[in-house]
């Protein structure tokens, strides 16, 4: 029985179609919030919004040649740790950058973020980045700039990449004190204006990651599932077969019918419930189920656990030889 005809056409297409939303959010979220109040964050978004101020080049064409090159180099220094969904993000993210600020009408910027101030489109501005980033990383694409740079220095320096990312983000954002800048007018912006957006960028920072983190956070939350059939085999076969999970089967025994059971465990991740639940309605519509929340999962299919023995200072005789 085909449960999931045309399953890995259906689940590539809606990869690509959820990173392409994503990076639309994304670049919505700079080019509607961010650029039109002189507003800009960290990552090499960032530089290219920074150096739209200075000089008037679109930021678009900034973000595509610093991003190119990371690539090149992370290809040298560190091999092909990228792929063909980061590739298509980088130039998606560059095309958007530059599009959105062509085709939003002018009036549409007004009413939606010159208007509201520059703390709300920070906030707005910066949770819509955010949530372009986790829809990104979610599929398994990625934006590239400074992830990139962390991946290198990495791999020469025991630091984590999140505390290089964040270094690198507050010396863009300060850097920018240090660069003259022009408002959509031609205007020049007083140092006290550049302070002040600097300060702004430091909250996009903070509401981006955070905005990023939750969505991720809720992706990757997996379910632990029961499952009590007289058809357990076959749903067993289906959990295997289909979704590529491993079912252990426990026996039991049913107290008030006083006959054996077996009884399914599943774990799985929470964006796979409504179809897994599904597929056993067509095998079973009297399956009895129970699904509960489940705060980690370790192991091949799901997360994996970082660090080593050494970094915590375990003694080295309870380390495993």
């Amino acid at each position: 029985m085909n449960y999931r005809k045309n399953n890995s056409v259906l689940s590539t297409v809606k990869e690509w179609v959820l990173i392409t939303v994503g990076i639309a959010v994304y670049t919505l979220g700079w080019t509607l919030f961010l650029t039109p109040n002189n507003l800009f964050g960290g990552g090499v978004t960032g530089i290219s919004a920074i150096l739209q101020f200075a000089t008037g080049i679109k930021m678009g064409y900034t973000y595509f040649v610093i991003n190119v090159a990371l690539l090149i180099a992370s290809l040298f220094i560190i091999g092909p740790s990228f792929g063909i969904k980061t590739v298509y993000a980088v130039l998606l993210t560059s095309l958007g950058l530059n599009l959105f600020q062509s085709i939003i009408p002018p009036g549409i910027i007004q009413d939606f973020a010159l208007s509201n101030g520059k703390l709300l489109c920070a906030i707005i501005g910066g949770a819509m980045s955010g949530l372009g980033i986790g829809l990104s990383i979610s599929q398994g694409g990625s934006t590239g700039g400074t992830d990139i740079v962390a991946l290198i220095i990495g791999k020469y320096r025991n630091v984590s990449p999140g505390k290089i990312i964040m270094i690198i983000d507050i010396f863009i954002i300060s850097s920018s004190l240090l660069i003259p800048s022009y408002d959509p007018q031609g205007n020049p912006l007083s140092f006290v204006s550049r302070v002040s957006a600097a300060m702004f960028g430091f909250i996009i920072v903070t509401v981006a990651g955070n905005i990023a983190d939750i969505y991720l956070a809720g992706s990757r939350q997996s379910v632990q599932v029961f499952i009590i059939s007289r058809k357990f085999d076959e749903i067993a076969d289906m959990v295997h077969s289909e979704f590529n999970r491993g079912v252990t089967v426990l026996h039991g025994e049913g107290w008030y019918t006083k006959k054996e059971a077996s009884i399914l465990m599943v774990l799985t991740r929470k964006t796979d419930v409504n179809l897994l639940l599904r597929y056993i309605k067509q095998i079973d519509p009297n399956a009895f189920l129970s699904i509960s929340s489940v705060w980690g999962v370790f192991g091949q299919g799901f997360d994996t656990i970082k660090g080593n023995l050494k970094s915590k200072g375990i003694p080295s005789g309870f380390q495993k030889k």
